[in-house]
């Protein structure tokens, strides 16, 4: 059995008491909270003026209230509703919106306030379709007929090659 020095008994005492006193700790402090969440997204972030968005929000222990958002890239306050443990509701853009980047502002009834930013686009709409040449088959009378006959002409061509290609040679060496 080996011997233990002072200093090893020391050093084993303490750490045993060390040891005790932590389990005290840890099964008697009630937890502490790691923080509250007030937040405010907007999906999607970046959006066209005319389209409609969907706002979430976070107000800490409060989301079973009604909170309201404001930006001025919606012209007037939303009111954000209970949602599945959120708060939610949607807006449209107004098409005449200039683009740019809006604050967009988080009001909660506990006092609790989140921002984020929204981006308006106002990309020119196009009125007809792109210029890709003159349509060569669309509209022209027996070009259907003639697109299913080389059709199967390459697809007969491509089985007589297999065909011809695969044929064991018979001959002197076999």
């Amino acid at each position: 059995m080996p011997v233990l020095t002072a200093f090893q008994r020391a050093l084993t005492r303490a750490l045993t008491v060390l040891g005790l006193v932590g389990a005290f700790v840890l099964t008697t402090v009630a937890p502490v909270w790691a923080g509250e969440n007030t937040f405010v997204e907007v999906v999607p972030n970046s959006a066209q003026a005319g389209t409609r968005v969907s706002i979430r929000a976070g107000c800490d222990n409060a989301n079973n209230r009604q909170a309201s958002v404001r930006s001025d890239a919606f012209g007037g306050p939303v009111v954000l509703r209970p949602d599945n443990g959120f708060l939610t509701g949607q807006v449209t853009i107004p098409g005449n919106k200039q683009p740019g980047d809006y604050p967009v502002d988080l009001r909660c009834d506990n006092g609790r306030t989140a921002t984020t930013t929204l981006t308006v686009l106002n990309m020119e709409q196009p009125s007809k379709g792109p210029a890709t040449g003159g349509g060569g088959t669309a509209g022209a009378s027996g070009t259907g007929t003639m697109l299913l006959v080389g059709g199967l002409a390459v697809v007969g061509l491509a089985v007589g090659f297999g065909f011809f290609g695969n044929r064991r040679r018979t001959g002197a060496g076999s």
